[in-house]
Order: C-alpha cells, then sequence, then structure tokens
C-alpha cells in the first residue's frame, strides 16, 4: 500500500496535534483538576472538533477522521468532567442516563467498535 504525499502529510499532521493534546488530557485525567479550563470555550472546542470529524467523514480524509475521532473523544470526556465540576457532581445524569467522568474500558472499546463501523460503511 502506498500513501500519497499529502496524505503522509496529513497523518503527520494529525499526529502530531492529537499527540499535543494527550499530556494535557491525561493531567487532566489524573488529577480531576479542571479548574483552569473555560466551559464555554471547551464546548466551543469540542463541538469544532466533531465538526472536523464529520468533514472528514464526507470527505473520506482518514487522516483527518482518525485524529479528531481521538480528540473528540478525550476532549468529550474532560467537557464531562468541567461539567460536572461546575455543577459540583462526580456525575452527570439526563434524563436517567448517567455519565462518569472518565469513561470506563468498556466504553472505550465500544466507542472504538463504533467508529470502525462509521470507517466501514463511510468506504
Amino acid at each position: 500500500m502506498t500513501l500519497a504525499f499529502g496524505d503522509l502529510i496529513g497523518f503527520a499532521a494529525a499526529f502530531l496535534t492529537t499527540a499535543s493534546f494527550v499530556p494535557q488530557a491525561w493531567l487532566t485525567f489524573r488529577t480531576r483538576d479542571v479548574s483552569g479550563i473555560s466551559l464555554g470555550m471547551y464546548s466551543a472546542f469540542t463541538l469544532g472538533v466533531a465538526l472536523w470529524l464529520l468533514y472528514g467523514l464526507s470527505l473520506g480524509a482518514w487522516p483527518v477522521v482518525v485524529a479528531n475521532a481521538i480528540t473528540l473523544a478525550l476532549a468529550l470526556a474532560i467537557l464531562v468532567m468541567d461539567v460536572n465540576d461546575t455543577a459540583g457532581v462526580s456525575t452527570l445524569a439526563i434524563s436517567g442516563l448517567t455519565v462518569s467522568a472518565v469513561p470506563e474500558p468498556g466504553q472505550w472499546a465500544l466507542l472504538l467498535a463504533g467508529l470502525a463501523g462509521v470507517g466501514t460503511l463511510a468506504r
């Protein structure tokens, strides 16, 4: 399988931008400190990442899809932690649905399976 030069640049950019986000996300998960995160900014950021993901899917641009799927998962987890911190609760409950601040391994597996399914359907 030979990748085009543009795809190589896209994967390199996707790797670097996503990898640069991971240490901050890990620190936030480990310390559970979201006091320095603006809820409004992080909400807009998360929505923007979700829209980039949809855009990548519509184009079939896999570097964009992969990078934004990973970043969206991390950003959503941090956003839920920020909402919980603002509300002063350890979980977020919406109409009987409870979301923990940090996804369990089974939830990550389900997310990855769903992304694989979307990727398969988009082909």
